[in-house]
């Protein structure tokens, strides 16, 4: 333990990678508004994956909204960014002064119980910004987040809360995977903002 290190976000991650957990960034109120004008207002569509030639539509819900209409490609599938709305863009600029980092896309997801997870995988399109920063938002239920070294196995894991800021950046996606494992015992939805950017431009 560095008894000199005051840093207010540590990286949780012992080597390999940068994860900054800064806790709620926003207040109860400010949280519920946003998680319920996000789940009203994005044009949320069921996620789509090709796996073994096969079309599979997932049950979690996503949308991808940036600066222009960048096309993402994941699991086989591309999308095509849509105009960002007012709320996306007080939160862009919220995250973008609490890090001092800065993000021209954003992809959401839509959980709606504990029962919808992410398997382990790490963020490594080509158009991503290599050993960019990626800003993960959290709104709705509370869910744990875990991350897995590739080599040697070693897991993490901490406790998202509502209106909380997770920091991704460095080697992080190079080095570690990370899930956001089902669970049965929370029933109500959860959704999240991954900030991101792409470099090339269409």
């Amino acid at each position: 333990m560095d008894l000199f290190n005051n840093t207010p976000n540590p990286n949780i991650l012992p080597f390999d990678g940068e994860v900054n957990y800064y806790g709620k960034i926003l207040n109860r109120e400010n949280a519920q508004h946003y998680f319920d004008q996000l789940l009203h207002n994005i044009q949320w569509d069921n996620d789509k994956a090709i796996i073994f030639g096969k079309l599979i539509i997932t049950k979690r819900k996503v949308a991808w909204y940036g600066d222009k209409p960048y096309d993402y490609t994941y699991s086989k599938t591309t999308k095509f960014a849509l105009p960002w709305t007012k709320e996306l863009l007080e939160l862009k600029e919220i995250i973008e002064n609490k890090t001092g980092e800065t993000f021209n896309s954003c992809l959401l997801n839509l959980y709606h119980s504990g029962e919808e997870g992410m398997a382990w995988h790490s963020d490594g399109e080509k158009k991503l910004k290599k050993n960019g920063a990626i800003a993960s938002l959290s709104f709705g239920a509370e869910r744990k987040f875990a991350f897995k070294h590739k080599v040697t196995k070693q897991t993490v894991s901490l406790h998202l809360e509502k209106g909380s800021l997770l920091l991704m950046k460095g080697k992080t996606q190079t080095n570690w995977l990370h899930r956001l494992p089902p669970t049965k015992k929370v029933k109500s939805p959860r959704i999240n903002l991954t900030f991101r950017t792409i470099e090339s431009i269409f």
